[in-house]
């Protein structure tokens, strides 16, 4: 009975350690989520100064027709996933891919971010044509998208007319999150309205250059936006497997602890039997 109720205790204690790691691991997700969406804000603004140029330079241009709206069917399609890079964050990266599957038929360039992300594109038979770690804090996010538009523009200038799509988690609402595609390429200058007439800008480069500048550094913008909403969505999905988490602990422990009081009490019980006994033996 005593080796019974040792093993019970020192279980008690072993799911008490755990649940503390939890709740460290849903106060870090927690922090990180913070963290990403005070820089969100500030990604949006910078991509609103950048879209506003954009508007200013397709003013210096006759007729830029570049809408986007009724480009042919690309040659080449390219599918940006933004998947997680660590564990704990139950479903995500699969409804990540779930949400790319019409993208991912044929044979898209394919891009990932997030080591997780990849084991499920290899489950699911997807070449990789491109692959990085995903950030662990939002000071890496720059870096990230340094090195993914760096290959993304290389297969720009080779490939004809091509598409590129991005897909990534976004957080809503009080702690869920959603997964959402967006076109990144052909460039829909449609959202960007012209500004009222005034006086034209000083320009140091022909305005179909600067234009082309202005709209590269606008999806490299979309992007940095893009990966830091993933990583809050990631860390979301991770605060909510830790509730889960917690809740199991929680059970656990109630009943480990109502066991160790039925066989701390069974144990009393024997001692005062055997006393009892010993007494009439006497």
């Amino acid at each position: 009975m005593t080796g019974r109720l040792s093993e019970v205790e020192a279980r008690i204690g072993t799911v008490h350690k755990l649940g503390s790691v939890i709740g460290a691991m849903r106060g870090i997700a927690t922090a990180r989520v913070q963290d990403a969406n005070q820089h969100v804000t500030a990604i949006r603004a910078y991509a609103q100064t950048i879209g506003d140029a954009i508007a200013e330079a397709m003013a210096l241009l006759p007729d830029p027709g570049r809408d986007g709206q009724g480009a042919a069917p690309a040659s080449h399609h390219a599918v940006i996933l933004l998947t997680a890079e660590q564990g704990f964050a139950g479903t995500y990266n699969e409804q990540v891919f779930d949400a790319a599957a019409p993208l991912l038929e044929g044979t898209p360039d394919l891009f990932l971010v997030g080591d997780r992300g990849a084991l499920v594109a290899a489950e699911r038979h997807h070449a990789l044509h491109w692959t990085d770690t995903m950030i662990a804090h939002p000071a890496q996010a720059v870096s990230l998208v340094t090195g993914l538009t760096d290959a993304l523009f290389a297969m720009l200038a080779e490939a004809e007319t091509p598409r590129v799509s991005v897909v990534h988690a976004t957080p809503v609402g009080a702690g869920s999150f959603e997964v959402i595609t967006k076109r990144l390429v052909p460039f829909d200058y449609a959202r960007f309205p012209r500004p009222p007439h005034g006086a034209a800008p000083r320009l140091t480069l022909p305005a179909e250059q600067l234009l082309a500048r202005l709209v590269e550094e606008y999806i490299v913008a979309e992007l940095v936006e893009a990966v830091m909403l993933a990583f809050a969505a990631e860390n979301v999905a991770r605060m909510h497997a830790m509730i889960a988490a917690h809740d199991n602990v929680t059970q656990t422990l109630d009943s480990l602890v109502a066991q160790s009081r039925r066989l701390r009490q069974e144990e009393i019980t024997e001692e005062i039997v055997e006393l009892a006994a010993g007494h009439r033996q006497g």
